[in-house]
C-alpha cells in the first residue's frame, strides 16, 4: 500500500491530468462515433431509394461528430500542460476541467445523432423541409459548445506555477 500512496504522492498530478485528457477524448469521441453511426444507418437506407440526397444527408451525419473534435482539442490542451512534477492539486483540477466536455460531449453527441436521424426521415419525406431537421440537430450542439467553452475556460483560467 505504501508503494501506491508513494506513486500518487509523487506522480498523482500528472496521472490525474492524463486521465482528464483521456476521458475528454474518449467519452466525447465515443459519443460522436455512436451519434454518427446512428445517422449513418438511417442515411444509408435513404441512399438506396434516393442517392441524389447524399449531400443533404451528409450534413446531418457530420453534426454529431463535432463533440469528438471538442474532446480532442481539450485533450491536446491538457497534453501541452503535462509535467511529471505537477502537483496533485493541479492534476485533479485538470481532471475536473475535462469533465464538462467529457460528459456533456458524450451525451449530446448521442442525442444529436438521434435528432439528426429524425432529420434524415424528414429529408426522405419532404426535402423542402430538410433545413428544419438540421436546425433541430444544431440545437443539441449548443450544450456541447457550452461544455467545451467551460472546459477551455477552466484550463486557461488557473495557473499553478
Amino acid at each position: 500500500m505504501n508503494n501506491v500512496s508513494g506513486v500518487l504522492a509523487q506522480h498523482g498530478g500528472v496521472l490525474f491530468a492524463a486521465l482528464g485528457a483521456a476521458l475528454a477524448t474518449f467519452l466525447a469521441g465515443w459519443g460522436s462515433a455512436k451519434g454518427v453511426g446512428i445517422v449513418g444507418e438511417v442515411a444509408s437506407g435513404l441512399m438506396i431509394e434516393e442517392p441524389e440526397k447524399f449531400g443533404k444527408s451528409l450534413v446531418l451525419q457530420l453534426l454529431p461528430g463535432t463533440q469528438g473534435l471538442y474532446g480532442f482539442v481539450i485533450g491536446l490542451m491538457v497534453l501541452g500542460r503535462l509535467n511529471a512534477n505537477m502537483s496533485f492539486a493541479e492534476g485533479v483540477y485538470i481532471l475536473m476541467a475535462c469533465l464538462p466536455i467529457a460528459i456533456a460531449g458524450y451525451g449530446s453527441a448521442v442525442a444529436q445523432g438521434r435528432v439528426a436521424a429524425s432529420g434524415i426521415s424528414l429529408l426522405a419525406k419532404n426535402e423542402e423541409q430538410s433545413t428544419k431537421g438540421i436546425i433541430y440537430a444544431v440545437m443539441v450542439e449548443t450544450y456541447a459548445l457550452l461544455a467545451f467553452v467551460v472546459s477551455i475556460m477552466l484550463l486557461s483560467g488557473v495557473s499553478f506555477k
